[in-house]
This record gives structure tokens, sequence and C-alpha cells, in this order.
């Protein structure tokens, strides 16, 4: 494909997700960022739903960073359990938040440098915290839905996410990036599954190279 043909055809794709998905937003329930914070440490390698049945009883019982920091392990690990790696997940949301009370004074930092130097956040979670918490947009958070459909749909040909995110980057407008994220991970839950993709049924797949390829 040619530069400007390849342009028209992610426009193409930008704007089928946006019709087909425009109330796709975060599917994690939180009311600030802190529980954004621990809400999207949680989320490894465990179900969006799974994290809100959790946190709906966590967030009442530790309502604040002061609460969480001061929390015993044991007892955290317990009330995070069904999540798994509840072990290293209980670890890291304390120690961060031990940091957020000591040196942010409770806040949450809003730089990408600040946030990934915090004990259990890679950069998919600071650019969630950060266009999710705060409105500002630094990045394309890369889950496994984002990297499956972006390189099904021909958008990159790599399998690390940090080099998956800066192929999206270049080839997608900035003030659709947080848009992009919401719309395609929606799209991985609803149609192009890990295993035997709706291809028949995907509003993507004259745009696809890979549409019916995959079984």
């Amino acid at each position: 494909m040619a530069k400007k043909e390849s342009q028209e055809r992610v426009n193409e794709i930008l704007a089928i997700v946006e019709k087909t998905y425009s109330d796709a937003t975060i599917a994690l329930e939180c009311k600030n960022p802190f529980q954004l914070l621990v809400a999207t440490i949680l989320s490894a390698q465990c179900t969006d739903k799974r994290v809100n049945i959790v946190t709906k009883d966590l967030f009442k019982k530790y309502p604040t960073v002061q609460s969480v920091a001061e929390a015993v392990p044991s007892e955290f690990e317990n009330d995070i359990r069904s999540t798994g790696f509840f072990r290293n997940k209980a670890k890291n949301i304390i120690a961060t938040s031990n940091i957020l009370v000591e040196k942010y004074g409770g806040k949450i930092p809003k730089t990408m440098e600040e946030l990934t130097a915090l004990p259990g956040i890679a950069r998919k979670t600071a650019n969630i915290i950060l266009t999710f918490g705060f409105g500002i947009i630094d990045g394309i958070a890369v889950d496994t839905h984002v990297s499956r459909v972006s390189k099904r749909l021909g958008l990159t040909d790599s399998d690390n996410p940090e080099k998956i995110e800066q192929h999206l980057m270049a080839i997608i407008p900035k003030s659709e990036w947080g848009n992009f994220n919401s719309r395609i991970i929606r799209h991985g839950r609803e149609v192009c599954f890990a295993r035997k993709p709706a291809c028949g049924i995907c509003p993507l797949n004259k745009v696809c190279p890979s549409a019916g390829k995959i079984k």
C-alpha cells in the first residue's frame, strides 16, 4: 500500500469504530484517579467484571489513599484474592499508596515518568490513569485486545506493547488516542475474539486483511 492509501484505510477504520462504538468508555467502575489506579493494577490477568465486583466492597473498606497505605497486607490480600496474583498486587498497591502519601500528599501524580516509577504501574497502566483519570493524553494504552486487534488490522507487525503503541501513535491522530483504546477493546470483547473471531458480522471486515483467515 502507498502511504496515502494506508492513512486513508486508517481513517476508515477510525470512522467505523467511532460509528459502531460511539459510547465506548473504560469498563472499570471508579470515582476518582486513585480508585482507577487500584482497579487498573487489579485488572492485570483479570476481567474488568471481576475487578468491579471486588472493588465495590474494597473501596468502601479502604476509601482513601491513607487507609490503603495502612492496610494489613494479609488482610488486603484476602480482600483482592479473587483477582489473581493477589500477593504481588497487594504488595504493589500498598507500596504505591505509601509513596503517594509520603511523596505526593496523597495525590496522584500526573506525568508518565512519575506514574511509571510507582510499584506495579507500567506504561499501559499509566496511560489509563492519565487518559481516564485526568483527561491527559500521553499515549495509547495497549492491552491484549488492542494488541490483538491492531495486529489483525495490519496497523502493527509487533507483539511488543511499547512498539505497538509507537506504531499506533504514528498513524492515529492524538485527539483519537483515548477513544481508539476504548473502542478497540470493546471490539475485541464483542467481535474480534482471540479464538474464532466473528468476521462474518464484523463492521471492519472490508478493511481488515485478516478477515476470514483466522479459525
